[in-house]
């Protein structure tokens, strides 16, 4: 009886040891890559940011909404949630847009958009997914429904560009070919606007 005690009593501790471990992990992933992420969720994406200057930052970039031409002016917002919904109105709009473009019209699961504050942290990220130098302003990465694109360098055409991998990508059963998702996508660019 005193041993079955002691060995429950023992692994109550090592649990409790191993849960704190486990609640930790996070903060300590976070230290060691340096970037403490947030996010704002909209009816189709989900936006990771790292502070909320990137956000307005994207804000700014972004001059993209509902309505016949598309294109809103700059808006003043006062708080938190007056940029937060005015971030989701323009991406959910641009979203859909692209699908409308694309006539590929379904309910998919959200595409995250991952904001990198400057080219350095961007070219880090795809040095640590792909193992190799980056050439490129964005990109969207299918394995986890991603898009990764830096807020000073960013502007309505990058943006639904990679929206359009994301869509095309999870659209169709078949993926297709690079050259023709690439295609389909400069070609989203092409009439974003109209």
């Amino acid at each position: 009886m005193l041993i079955y005690r002691f060995t429950i009593f023992t692994s109550l501790i090592y649990g409790l040891c191993f849960s704190q471990i486990l609640v930790c992990s996070p903060s300590l992933a976070n230290e060691t890559t340096g970037i403490v992420w947030s996010s704002l969720q909209t009816k189709h994406t989900i936006i990771y940011f790292q502070s909320l200057e990137h956000l307005e930052q994207f804000n700014r970039s972004i001059r993209y909404g509902p309505g016949p031409h598309g294109i809103l002016s700059f808006f003043s917002h006062h708080g938190n949630e007056e940029l937060h919904k005015e971030v989701s109105t323009k991406i959910d709009a641009m979203y859909e847009r692209v699908q409308e473009i694309l006539d590929m019209k379904k309910s998919l699961s959200r595409v995250k958009i991952n904001l990198y504050g400057n080219s350095n942290q961007l070219h880090q990220a795809y040095s640590d997914l792909y193992g190799a130098e980056c050439r490129i302003r964005a990109w969207y990465e299918y394995k986890n429904n991603t898009v990764y694109i830096n807020v000073n360098d960013l502007h309505e055409g990058i943006l639904a560009h990679e929206l359009a991998h994301s869509i095309i990508d999870n659209y169709l059963i078949v993926h297709p070919p690079r050259a023709t998702a690439e295609i389909l996508a400069r070609y989203v660019d092409l009439h974003l606007e109209e």
